[in-house]
């Protein structure tokens, strides 16, 4: 069921940080929800501002999206909220910058959302924030994960605190519900004021 406000995030930041290879579906709809929903969301990449990313539908190439900010210029502060979105390669490229899994781990060390679906939460492996998290991804990440400490379950999403993860393309109403009600929980706490 998908959450039915235009401003419900409006003011919130959601960072989109991903590399050629990206499974497009699994960037273009959580986006698109996002942004249905009045969030503002970037396109942050190991790639400069204006450069393309290929995106895949499955093994076939498919869109190609222009990176919006080089993640070297992305600080976590200024977000909210981080996406990771999976396909096989690109992944395994954010895992090959430095810049990307340092932006990955100043990001959980900051306590905020971030959510990886299918191949993404590979990522988490590299910036430390596997170890000791209950995770769920696409089925073929599941030894590296549980060999990096991680705990392993088959769900359609799996919330461990800030961390919000799901297995594949058919889970995305689900990835969406979940960071949707992540971002929310802050602006609740704060409507709420000191608690009686």
């Amino acid at each position: 069921m998908e959450t039915n406000n235009g401003h419900a995030l409006k003011g919130k930041r959601v960072a989109v940080l991903m590399t050629d290879g990206v499974e497009q579906v699994e960037y273009t709809k959580p986006r698109g929800f996002l942004e249905r929903h009045g969030a503002i969301v970037t396109l942050m990449s190991p790639k400069a501002k204006g450069e393309q990313v290929q995106g895949k539908n499955h093994d076939t190439n498919g869109d190609t999206f222009t990176v919006e900010m080089h993640v070297r210029d992305a600080k976590p502060g200024d977000f909210d909220a981080l996406m990771l979105p999976g396909g096989v390669e690109n992944p395994k490229k954010l895992r090959e910058s430095a810049e990307a899994i340092d932006f990955i781990r100043q990001f959980g060390l900051e306590g905020k959302p971030i959510a990886a679906i299918c191949h993404g939460p590979l990522a988490l492996i590299d910036a430390g924030l596997a170890q000791g998290s209950h995770l769920t991804s696409w089925p073929e990440c599941k030894d590296e994960l549980t060999a990096a400490g991680a705990e392993w379950s088959d769900d359609e999403v799996v919330v461990d605190d800030k961390l919000i993860t799901s297995r594949k393309p058919a889970d995305i109403p689900a990835f969406n519900e979940a960071l949707f009600k992540a971002l929310r929980i802050d602006a609740q706490v704060a409507d709420m004021g000191p608690s009686s």
